[in-house]
């Protein structure tokens, strides 16, 4: 059985401000190791229920940021960035059994957490796909359905966690934060391990539960911060501007969606 799992830093517990994300700030060290500990948890899990294989992308930021030493040695690990439009997922195919998600976090506009965006902090007021406010979840969990991989697990806040369910009706969830404002409620560390690890483990029980049919077509609108970006993004081909600050992009698979948002957003 072959596993991935996409991690991110903003869903793991006790992370709370952009400090603690930036490699090489004094205050992104903890929050490294943690992001480190949550991803063993989910790898031990899946070795446990019969993986022999594992991808673990580091999907944050400088994409650096997990401590590949401590994983076993069942996982290799994707560090930095491919350049391709899969992002967060680069190198998913249709060889994979399943995917889990780790250390996500709620979509731009949302009070879900403190560090809530979709891909860019700086750029988008909201990311939309067919009318509907999208997460990264929402984007990474239709690149796994156009490969046909299930996701069969999704750890972070509280939102993010519930907002899955729309989608995913099946999915494992573990919410290892609440959050209101500028500050998290968290579960203990070795708690969030403990119940992602667990978790995991129902997840991987649900596998052909857990898959989703890929919408026939995308419609991505993207409301950004400046209006000189929206402009900017006018320019990419089969753009259509709505107003000064939005524009949208309707694409024939996920695949030409992301591929169009690696460029304009």
């Amino acid at each position: 059985m072959k596993i991935y799992i996409s991690v991110d830093m903003e869903g793991i517990t006790g992370v709370t401000h952009w400090n603690e994300t930036i490699l090489g700030h004094s205050e992104h060290q903890w929050a490294k190791d943690q992001m480190t500990k949550e991803t063993i948890a989910a790898c031990e899990a899946a070795i446990e229920m019969g993986a022999k294989e594992i991808f673990v992308k580091d999907a944050h930021s400088s994409g650096r940021n997990i401590d590949i030493t401590k994983l076993p040695i069942q996982a290799n690990v994707i560090r930095g960035w491919t350049g391709s439009p899969e992002s967060m997922m680069a190198g998913i195919d249709s060889s994979y059994d399943a995917c889990i998600f780790i250390g996500y976090h709620s979509p731009s506009r949302c009070n879900g957490n403190p560090l809530s965006h979709t891909m860019n902090p700086e750029k988008p007021v909201y990311v939309k796909i067919n009318g509907e406010i999208s997460s990264e979840f929402t984007m990474n969990a239709y690149i796994a359905a156009y490969y046909n991989v299930p996701v069969i697990f999704l750890s972070g806040d509280e939102v993010i966690c519930n907002q899955s369910k729309d989608l995913i009706s099946n999915i494992e969830i573990v919410s290892v934060k609440k959050c209101d404002g500028d500050a998290t409620f968290n579960i203990h560390p070795e708690y969030a391990c403990e119940c992602i690890k667990n978790g995991v483990k129902e997840g991987m029980k649900k596998i052909q539960q857990c898959k989703i049919q890929s919408p026939k077509e995308f419609e991505m609108e993207i409301r950004f911060q400046k209006h000189q970006d929206a402009k900017r993004a006018s320019y990419y081909p089969g753009v259509t501007v709505i107003d000064d600050y939005t524009v949208k992009y309707k694409a024939k698979d996920i695949q030409d969606m992301m591929t169009a948002r690696m460029f304009i957003l």
